[in-house]
């Protein structure tokens, strides 16, 4: 019997927009919120003790590299990826499907732009109804990763919430096409489903819904995943060009899925994209967008970003944010800051992504609060 439940809080008089908490065996995830990516067990710069102070409620790992590099069998062995990696609170990892997607047809950035058009090869070697045949990026060997086998790793990682085995199409593919990668992936997370039901071990499983831009899929693909006993939903897939495609592929899909269970919007968590699906009822949002900006010296601020390499900061004595309590803002200046990231030393990286993470932590907490007093 799984502790895992979601606790419908409040939903606002102004919009969909809903407050509420998730509970899982490592704590409660407030929603809406936050969830920060950390790929390897670990978000880039920071141990785990940090994201604990900094309140970071969920976390996520990825499924593929932690099963090329520890290997999944290491983490089971140490107890699981929460004794592995020093987390105490919740963890969510992925199927490892999207590397489906990022390994056959390029990266995001040109995805987005509609220049992913690589086909099968490189690291991608077979995509057929039994899974996905990988060349590891660690040591060449060949990997085949199947709904069963996505399924049984998150069993070794020992996450709060899993994902099925899913395939993330190109956006620039046929409607048809579309059709028969949509058809395959509600086989796939089927079977993930039933792999997972063999041995729940008090893990949640999320399905996954597709189909593009396109509305009609995505209702179907709704209406198949909700008709089968998963214990929340997230909606992932190619979710268009543009920021208006997205936001209108959200505030369709999101009404189609049960009050009673938690969501998720997979690979989304800009500001922007935040602040305009939080009214179509999303629950939770993951992204690398705050940390990346981080490395690159972009620091979050309630007056827009601040770019701490800039020269006009070499002697600015004032904190990133006035009022914020985060370690960077309490303890160091931006001229410091500056001047860590001008002589390359890791530990501007590090405080400039405590500094984010706690922001958007801060700015999760303001949102419910707004949901609330029903004005979001």
């Amino acid at each position: 019997m799984t502790s895992f439940h979601f606790e419908l809080i409040h939903r606002s008089k102004k919009s969909r927009a809903r407050v509420g908490r998730i509970h899982t065996a490592h704590g409660i995830i407030d929603t809406p919120n936050f969830v920060g990516v950390g790929t390897n067990g670990t978000i880039k710069t920071l141990d785990n003790s940090a994201l604990h102070d900094i309140g970071l409620q969920l976390m996520f790992c990825n499924t593929y590299h932690m099963l090329l590099q520890p290997g999944t069998e290491v983490v089971r062995k140490a107890g699981g990826l929460h004794k592995f990696i020093n987390r105490q609170m919740p963890i969510i990892t992925d199927s490892g499907g999207f590397q489906v997607f990022s390994l056959a047809y390029g990266s995001v950035a040109n995805e987005l732009k509609s220049r992913g058009t690589k086909q099968q090869g490189g690291s991608v070697l077979k995509i057929n109804e039994d899974g996905v045949v990988f060349r590891s990026y660690y040591d060449g060997k060949k990997v085949l990763l199947t709904p069963e086998s996505s399924i049984q790793a998150q069993k070794d990682l020992g996450a709060d919430i899993i994902i099925p085995f899913d395939e993330l199409p190109p956006y620039h593919i046929s409607p048809q096409q579309l059709k028969t990668s949509l058809d395959r992936t509600h086989r796939w997370e089927k079977r993930s489903l039933e792999e997972h039901l063999r041995n729940p071990q008090g893990q949640a499983i999320y399905a996954v819904v597709h189909g593009g831009v396109n509305l009609e899929m995505r209702k179907a693909s709704s209406d198949f995943l909700t008709s089968l006993p998963f214990d929340g939903y997230a909606v992932g897939g190619s979710l268009g060009k543009t920021k208006d495609e997205l936001y209108q592929v959200v505030e369709a899909t999101f009404p189609w899925l049960p009050d009673d269970k938690p969501n998720h919007l997979l690979g989304i968590g800009d500001l922007a994209s935040i602040e305009k699906c939080i009214p179509s009822g999303v629950d939770t949002f993951d992204s690398s967008y705050p940390t990346r900006s981080a490395r690159h010296g972009v620091l979050l601020t309630a007056k827009g970003p601040l770019n701490i390499t800039k020269l006009e900061n070499a002697a600015n004595f004032a904190p990133i944010e006035e009022g914020c309590s985060c370690l960077a803002c309490s303890q160091f200046s931006i001229a410091y800051i500056h001047h860590l990231f001008k002589a390359r030393e890791m530990t501007g990286m590090n405080l400039a992504t405590i500094h984010n993470l706690h922001y958007m932590v801060k700015l999760m907490q303001k949102y419910r609060e707004r949901i609330l007093n029903d004005s979001f």
